[in-house]
């Protein structure tokens, strides 16, 4: 991931939540990602729970639906983790 896109994705959902969350948190969630993460339900439901927990924000369980189906209908990778992030921004 590229350094300013990281940095403006971290600007954009401390924005987005009213809450800071810092970088290494991020990539300490994001360090556990695998490729194989993308392409689980539970893995992906997991990750989800542990960004909103992160985050303090809730989740509900229409929203985690529809980002796990988008995410395993796009064939995201983990190269364009930026994409699922920023779906998840729209929310």
């Amino acid at each position: 991931m590229d350094k300013k896109l990281s940095k403006d994705v971290l600007g954009a959902v401390n924005k987005k939540t009213g809450k800071t969350i810092s970088e290494s948190s991020i990539k300490k969630i994001a360090g556990s990602v695998t490729p194989n993460t993308l392409q689980s339900e539970t893995q992906i439901r997991q990750l989800v729970k542990q960004v909103s927990q992160m985050a303090g924000v809730p989740v509900s369980e229409d929203t985690v639906k529809e980002i796990v189906s988008a995410v395993k209908k796009s064939g995201m990778n983990m190269n364009n983790l930026e994409g699922i992030m920023k779906m998840m921004l729209k929310k």
